[in-house]
Protein backbone atom coordinates (compact mmCIF):
# COMPACT_ATOMS: atom_id res chain seq x y z
CA UNK A 1 0.00 0.00 0.00
CA UNK A 2 0.78 3.44 -1.16
CA UNK A 3 1.88 6.32 1.56
CA UNK A 4 0.66 8.55 -0.41
CA UNK A 5 -3.47 9.28 0.19
CA UNK A 6 -6.00 11.78 -0.81
CA UNK A 7 -6.63 14.80 1.60
CA UNK A 8 -9.06 13.04 3.45
CA UNK A 9 -6.95 9.97 4.42
CA UNK A 10 -8.64 7.94 1.47
CA UNK A 11 -5.93 5.03 0.31
CA UNK A 12 -4.69 4.80 -2.99
CA UNK A 13 -6.32 2.85 -5.34
CA UNK A 14 -4.69 -0.12 -7.15
CA UNK A 15 -4.58 1.29 -10.42
CA UNK A 16 -4.67 5.00 -11.62
CA UNK A 17 -6.48 6.73 -14.78
CA UNK A 18 -4.79 8.43 -16.97
CA UNK A 19 -6.47 11.79 -19.02
CA UNK A 20 -4.23 12.07 -21.62
CA UNK A 21 -7.14 11.46 -24.01
CA UNK A 22 -9.40 13.79 -22.22
CA UNK A 23 -10.59 17.29 -24.79
CA UNK A 24 -8.41 15.32 -27.60
CA UNK A 25 -10.00 12.22 -28.85
CA UNK A 26 -12.33 11.47 -25.92
CA UNK A 27 -14.85 14.12 -26.19
CA UNK A 28 -16.22 15.93 -23.15
CA UNK A 29 -18.93 13.73 -22.55
CA UNK A 30 -16.92 10.04 -23.31
CA UNK A 31 -14.31 11.68 -20.82
CA UNK A 32 -17.19 12.15 -18.33
CA UNK A 33 -18.27 8.59 -18.79
CA UNK A 34 -14.26 7.16 -18.44
CA UNK A 35 -13.99 9.30 -15.45
CA UNK A 36 -17.38 7.85 -13.81
CA UNK A 37 -16.39 4.06 -14.58
CA UNK A 38 -12.95 4.48 -13.06
CA UNK A 39 -14.48 6.44 -9.56
CA UNK A 40 -17.20 3.40 -10.12
CA UNK A 41 -14.17 0.59 -10.27
CA UNK A 42 -13.12 2.14 -7.05
CA UNK A 43 -10.17 4.97 -9.21
CA UNK A 44 -9.33 7.92 -7.01
CA UNK A 45 -6.00 8.24 -8.52
CA UNK A 46 -6.32 10.81 -11.59
CA UNK A 47 -3.09 11.65 -13.82
CA UNK A 48 -2.67 14.74 -16.05
CA UNK A 49 -0.33 16.84 -17.11
CA UNK A 50 0.50 20.70 -18.19
CA UNK A 51 0.63 19.42 -22.00
CA UNK A 52 -2.08 16.64 -22.23
CA UNK A 53 -4.48 17.82 -25.51
CA UNK A 54 -3.47 21.08 -24.90
CA UNK A 55 -4.59 22.10 -21.66
CA UNK A 56 -8.27 20.48 -21.95
CA UNK A 57 -6.95 17.62 -20.02
CA UNK A 58 -6.92 19.56 -16.95
CA UNK A 59 -9.53 21.43 -17.02
CA UNK A 60 -11.85 18.58 -17.73
CA UNK A 61 -10.49 16.91 -15.47
CA UNK A 62 -11.09 19.81 -12.58
CA UNK A 63 -14.91 20.02 -13.68
CA UNK A 64 -15.41 16.27 -12.94
CA UNK A 65 -13.43 15.66 -9.18
CA UNK A 66 -14.92 19.24 -7.75
CA UNK A 67 -17.83 17.59 -5.44
CA UNK A 68 -15.49 15.07 -4.44
CA UNK A 69 -12.05 16.74 -4.30
CA UNK A 70 -10.88 14.84 -0.40
CA UNK A 71 -11.37 11.28 -1.61
CA UNK A 72 -9.48 11.63 -4.99
CA UNK A 73 -5.80 11.62 -5.53
CA UNK A 74 -4.53 14.15 -8.40
CA UNK A 75 -1.34 14.19 -10.26
CA UNK A 76 -0.18 16.56 -12.82
CA UNK A 77 3.32 17.13 -14.81
CA UNK A 78 5.36 19.86 -15.26
CA UNK A 79 8.32 20.79 -17.43
CA UNK A 80 7.99 18.50 -20.96
CA UNK A 81 8.50 21.75 -22.94
CA UNK A 82 10.25 24.41 -21.18
CA UNK A 83 12.91 22.53 -19.37
CA UNK A 84 12.51 22.85 -15.44
CA UNK A 85 13.80 26.23 -14.78
CA UNK A 86 12.06 28.09 -12.04
CA UNK A 87 10.27 30.45 -13.96
CA UNK A 88 9.15 27.43 -17.12
CA UNK A 89 7.75 25.77 -12.86
CA UNK A 90 6.48 28.28 -11.75
CA UNK A 91 4.17 29.47 -14.55
CA UNK A 92 3.22 26.36 -16.23
CA UNK A 93 1.98 25.01 -12.78
CA UNK A 94 0.46 28.05 -12.19
CA UNK A 95 -1.68 27.79 -15.05
CA UNK A 96 -2.50 23.72 -14.23
CA UNK A 97 -3.80 25.41 -11.04
CA UNK A 98 -6.34 27.56 -12.69
CA UNK A 99 -7.17 24.73 -15.00
CA UNK A 100 -7.97 22.04 -12.76
CA UNK A 101 -9.21 25.03 -10.29
CA UNK A 102 -7.02 23.72 -7.41
CA UNK A 103 -5.27 25.49 -4.30
CA UNK A 104 -3.24 22.27 -3.68
CA UNK A 105 -2.22 19.05 -6.19
CA UNK A 106 -1.52 15.79 -4.39
CA UNK A 107 1.21 14.92 -7.09
CA UNK A 108 3.24 17.65 -9.41
CA UNK A 109 5.67 15.06 -11.38
CA UNK A 110 8.54 16.46 -13.40
CA UNK A 111 7.48 15.34 -16.50
CA UNK A 112 10.92 14.51 -18.02
CA UNK A 113 15.04 14.76 -17.32
CA UNK A 114 16.55 18.40 -17.64
CA UNK A 115 20.14 18.20 -17.74
CA UNK A 116 20.22 21.58 -18.44
CA UNK A 117 18.98 23.05 -15.36
CA UNK A 118 20.73 23.16 -12.34
CA UNK A 119 18.81 20.12 -10.02
CA UNK A 120 19.11 23.21 -7.04
CA UNK A 121 16.79 25.45 -8.59
CA UNK A 122 14.43 23.06 -9.61
CA UNK A 123 13.74 21.76 -6.16
CA UNK A 124 14.10 25.14 -4.48
CA UNK A 125 10.96 25.44 -6.47
CA UNK A 126 9.59 22.44 -5.38
CA UNK A 127 10.10 22.55 -2.02
CA UNK A 128 8.65 26.27 -1.94
CA UNK A 129 5.42 24.47 -3.55
CA UNK A 130 5.14 22.48 -1.18
CA UNK A 131 6.14 24.91 1.69
CA UNK A 132 3.38 26.98 0.53
CA UNK A 133 0.52 24.28 0.32
CA UNK A 134 0.53 24.16 -3.34
CA UNK A 135 1.66 20.27 -3.43
CA UNK A 136 1.43 17.62 -1.46
CA UNK A 137 3.91 14.98 -2.72
CA UNK A 138 6.97 15.29 -5.50
CA UNK A 139 7.32 13.10 -8.57
CA UNK A 140 9.60 12.29 -11.29
CA UNK A 141 8.85 10.67 -14.81
CA UNK A 142 11.01 9.29 -17.47
CA UNK A 143 14.17 9.42 -15.23
CA UNK A 144 16.48 6.83 -15.30
CA UNK A 145 17.73 5.31 -11.61
CA UNK A 146 20.68 7.51 -11.61
CA UNK A 147 18.81 10.49 -12.20
CA UNK A 148 16.41 9.61 -9.82
CA UNK A 149 18.81 9.12 -6.70
CA UNK A 150 20.71 12.39 -8.05
CA UNK A 151 17.71 14.29 -7.89
CA UNK A 152 16.76 12.88 -4.57
CA UNK A 153 19.86 13.49 -2.87
CA UNK A 154 19.46 17.16 -4.01
CA UNK A 155 15.72 16.99 -2.76
CA UNK A 156 17.03 15.67 0.63
CA UNK A 157 18.86 19.33 1.08
CA UNK A 158 16.30 21.41 0.80
CA UNK A 159 14.30 18.99 3.22
CA UNK A 160 12.39 17.43 1.10
CA UNK A 161 11.63 14.02 -1.12
CA UNK A 162 10.69 12.06 -4.34
CA UNK A 163 7.91 10.42 -2.93
CA UNK A 164 6.69 8.58 -6.35
CA UNK A 165 7.54 7.51 -10.34
CA UNK A 166 6.28 7.23 -13.31
CA UNK A 167 8.26 4.59 -15.84
CA UNK A 168 7.02 3.33 -19.32
CA UNK A 169 6.38 -0.14 -17.81
CA UNK A 170 4.80 -3.46 -19.81
CA UNK A 171 5.05 -6.97 -20.91
CA UNK A 172 7.14 -5.40 -23.68
CA UNK A 173 8.66 -2.85 -22.31
CA UNK A 174 10.54 -4.55 -19.47
CA UNK A 175 13.60 -1.87 -18.95
CA UNK A 176 12.11 -0.49 -15.46
CA UNK A 177 13.16 -4.03 -13.83
CA UNK A 178 16.80 -3.54 -14.06
CA UNK A 179 17.05 -0.85 -11.84
CA UNK A 180 14.15 1.93 -11.63
CA UNK A 181 12.20 -1.11 -9.73
CA UNK A 182 14.50 -2.54 -7.45
CA UNK A 183 15.27 1.58 -6.59
CA UNK A 184 11.93 2.19 -5.88
CA UNK A 185 11.30 -0.81 -3.51
CA UNK A 186 14.70 -0.19 -1.89
CA UNK A 187 13.67 3.49 -1.43
CA UNK A 188 10.07 3.09 -0.63
CA UNK A 189 9.48 5.26 -3.68
CA UNK A 190 5.90 4.62 -5.00
CA UNK A 191 5.92 3.57 -8.55
CA UNK A 192 2.58 4.67 -10.82
CA UNK A 193 4.00 2.79 -14.64
CA UNK A 194 2.37 3.79 -17.53
CA UNK A 195 1.90 2.58 -21.17
CA UNK A 196 0.65 -1.30 -19.43
CA UNK A 197 -0.56 -2.27 -22.50
CA UNK A 198 2.29 -1.41 -24.28
CA UNK A 199 0.27 1.26 -26.82
CA UNK A 200 -2.26 -0.87 -27.28
CA UNK A 201 -0.22 -3.65 -28.72
CA UNK A 202 -1.09 -5.88 -25.75
CA UNK A 203 -4.81 -5.72 -26.33
CA UNK A 204 -4.54 -7.98 -29.27
CA UNK A 205 -6.21 -5.62 -31.89
CA UNK A 206 -3.46 -5.04 -34.21
CA UNK A 207 -3.51 -9.47 -34.77
CA UNK A 208 -6.92 -9.11 -35.74
CA UNK A 209 -6.08 -6.01 -38.35
CA UNK A 210 -6.98 -3.16 -36.85
CA UNK A 211 -6.04 0.14 -36.62
CA UNK A 212 -4.54 2.48 -34.01
CA UNK A 213 -1.61 4.71 -32.62
CA UNK A 214 1.08 1.86 -33.63
CA UNK A 215 -0.20 2.17 -37.21
CA UNK A 216 -0.74 5.89 -37.32
CA UNK A 217 1.94 7.31 -35.21
CA UNK A 218 5.66 6.83 -36.11
CA UNK A 219 6.97 6.77 -32.30
CA UNK A 220 4.59 3.96 -31.32
CA UNK A 221 5.69 2.19 -34.61
CA UNK A 222 9.19 3.07 -33.42
CA UNK A 223 8.45 2.12 -29.71
CA UNK A 224 6.67 -1.40 -30.22
CA UNK A 225 7.74 -2.67 -34.24
CA UNK A 226 9.88 -5.15 -33.13
CA UNK A 227 8.74 -8.34 -34.40
CA UNK A 228 9.42 -10.16 -31.15
CA UNK A 229 6.65 -7.47 -29.42
CA UNK A 230 3.93 -8.49 -31.96
CA UNK A 231 4.89 -12.50 -31.02
CA UNK A 232 4.27 -11.34 -27.34
CA UNK A 233 1.31 -9.93 -27.50
CA UNK A 234 -0.40 -12.63 -30.10
CA UNK A 235 0.72 -15.24 -27.40
CA UNK A 236 -0.75 -13.15 -24.88
CA UNK A 237 -3.49 -13.11 -26.29
CA UNK A 238 -3.57 -16.50 -26.47
CA UNK A 239 -3.06 -17.21 -23.09
CA UNK A 240 -5.99 -15.03 -22.10
CA UNK A 241 -8.48 -17.19 -24.25
CA UNK A 242 -7.37 -19.99 -22.58
CA UNK A 243 -8.35 -18.54 -19.27
CA UNK A 244 -11.21 -16.87 -19.95
CA UNK A 245 -9.60 -13.11 -19.57
CA UNK A 246 -9.45 -10.81 -22.21
CA UNK A 247 -5.49 -9.45 -23.17
CA UNK A 248 -5.79 -6.04 -21.61
CA UNK A 249 -7.14 -7.57 -18.31
CA UNK A 250 -4.28 -10.17 -18.27
CA UNK A 251 -1.44 -6.71 -19.30
CA UNK A 252 -2.33 -4.61 -16.92
CA UNK A 253 -2.68 -7.41 -14.28
CA UNK A 254 0.93 -8.52 -15.02
CA UNK A 255 2.21 -4.95 -14.39
CA UNK A 256 -0.14 -5.08 -11.37
CA UNK A 257 2.01 -7.57 -9.99
CA UNK A 258 5.53 -7.02 -9.67
CA UNK A 259 6.26 -6.11 -5.77
CA UNK A 260 7.63 -2.74 -6.74
CA UNK A 261 4.13 -1.41 -8.47
CA UNK A 262 1.80 1.09 -6.79
CA UNK A 263 -0.89 1.92 -9.34
CA UNK A 264 -0.44 0.84 -13.51
CA UNK A 265 -1.95 4.02 -15.27
CA UNK A 266 -4.63 2.92 -17.38
CA UNK A 267 -6.62 4.84 -20.47
CA UNK A 268 -8.34 4.75 -22.92
CA UNK A 269 -10.77 6.76 -25.81
CA UNK A 270 -14.56 4.99 -24.40
CA UNK A 271 -15.94 3.13 -21.91
CA UNK A 272 -15.97 0.14 -24.02
CA UNK A 273 -11.87 0.43 -24.50
CA UNK A 274 -11.71 0.98 -20.97
CA UNK A 275 -13.74 -1.92 -19.21
CA UNK A 276 -10.83 -4.44 -19.52
CA UNK A 277 -8.24 -2.48 -18.30
CA UNK A 278 -10.82 -1.57 -15.17
CA UNK A 279 -11.77 -5.68 -14.50
CA UNK A 280 -7.65 -5.33 -13.54
CA UNK A 281 -8.79 -3.39 -10.29
CA UNK A 282 -9.95 -6.73 -8.92
CA UNK A 283 -8.11 -9.07 -10.22
CA UNK A 284 -4.60 -10.25 -9.32
CA UNK A 285 -2.83 -12.77 -11.07
CA UNK A 286 -1.50 -16.24 -9.18
CA UNK A 287 1.86 -16.95 -8.98
CA UNK A 288 1.52 -19.94 -11.64
CA UNK A 289 -0.19 -17.29 -14.46
CA UNK A 290 2.24 -14.53 -13.80
CA UNK A 291 5.28 -16.44 -14.50
CA UNK A 292 3.48 -18.18 -17.64
CA UNK A 293 2.97 -14.50 -19.02
CA UNK A 294 6.24 -13.26 -17.83
CA UNK A 295 8.24 -15.81 -19.81
CA UNK A 296 6.29 -14.70 -22.93
CA UNK A 297 8.76 -11.27 -23.38
CA UNK A 298 12.19 -11.34 -23.01
CA UNK A 299 13.61 -10.68 -20.23
CA UNK A 300 16.15 -6.95 -20.04
CA UNK A 301 19.45 -8.16 -19.24
CA UNK A 302 20.68 -7.28 -15.36
CA UNK A 303 22.56 -4.10 -14.85
CA UNK A 304 25.92 -5.32 -14.58
CA UNK A 305 25.04 -7.07 -18.13
CA UNK A 306 25.90 -10.49 -16.27
CA UNK A 307 23.86 -12.81 -17.87
CA UNK A 308 24.77 -15.99 -15.64
CA UNK A 309 23.70 -14.03 -12.35
CA UNK A 310 20.39 -13.38 -14.22
CA UNK A 311 20.09 -17.82 -14.18
CA UNK A 312 21.07 -17.95 -10.79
Amino acid sequence: MSHITAPDGTAMSALCYGTMQFGGKADARASREMYDASRAAGINFFDTAFVYTEGASETILGGFIKDERDRLIIATKAGHDGGSGRANLETSFATSQRRLEMDMVDILYLHRWDGETPLEETFEVLAGFQDAGKIRHIGVSNFAAWQVMKAQRVAASFGTRIDIIQPMYSLVKRQAEVELLPMAASEGIAVAPYSPLGGGLLTGKYAKGETGRLSTNEMYKTRYGQDWMHGTAAALTELAMGLGKDAATLAVAWAARNEAVTAPIISATSTNQLTASLAAAHFRLSDEDYSRITALSRAPAPATDRLEEAAA
